[in-house]
């Protein structure tokens, strides 16, 4: 029998996003009935020709537009390339239009995270950025509410707009406890909420 499930998406340059991946999948699998299903997009270069391996070395494999169309709920994450998200994982959403016409993301609850260099690297503007994709396919994009009190204390990541890490300089900085806590709250949010709102059979799904 094949559960319901929350896609996370992202892409991690230097590993931190995909640290944040899997916090945001434990917050997922807090709850039963639903799990979190990993999935990664390739790098993309000013080479014409295919350069990366169809499947990756290590980690998530890719994602294929059947994870993103079957999914109940969606976690999108990305590092920030100057206040936005970064191109790979922008190519992979410019290429779901056919999703987009059929509507299959309607009403799906999604959320978005992010790793940065420095504290005010645009960590705001790159959650704010990714959201408006989701929002053109109809999804219902939902933060991190103020009932977790690490967003007033966290002197790290973190914030309303989703969970979000801060990497340091050399990108070797690991996620703090407060940064950890989030990430695996705004998993559990999602995933709540798409259980509320698509309270389907898990035979209703496709793997």
């Amino acid at each position: 029998m094949n559960l319901p499930y929350v896609l996370v998406l992202y892409y991690s340059r230097h590993g931190n996003v995909a640290r944040m991946a899997k916090e945001v999948a434990k917050g997922i699998e807090r709850l039963s009935g639903i799990e979190a299903r990993l999935r990664t997009v390739p790098s993309v270069s000013t080479t014409c020709e295919a350069t990366e391996p169809a499947v990756p070395d290590a980690g998530a494999v890719y994602c294929s537009e059947e994870d993103l169309r079957h999914c109940a709920g969606l976690m999108l994450g990305s590092p920030t390339r100057f206040g936005n998200m970064a191109a790979p994982l922008k190519y992979f959403l410019d290429g779901t239009s056919g999703l987009w016409l059929s509507g299959a993301l309607i009403n799906k609850p999604a959320g978005t995270f992010t790793s940065t260099a420095s504290l005010h690297g645009g960590q705001e503007t790159t959650l704010l950025s990714m959201a408006l994709p989701l929002l053109h396919h109809g999804m219902l994009w939902a933060g991190i509410p103020y009932q977790h009190a690490e967003l007033l204390k966290t002197t790290t990541g973190g914030t309303p707009y989703g969970a979000s890490h801060l990497a340091g300089g050399d990108s070797q900085q690991p996620l703090s406890e407060d940064e950890i806590v989030l990430c695996q709250a705004q998993g559990e949010r999602i995933a709540q909420l798409a259980l509320q709102l698509h309270p389907m059979t898990a035979t209703e799904y496709t793997s």
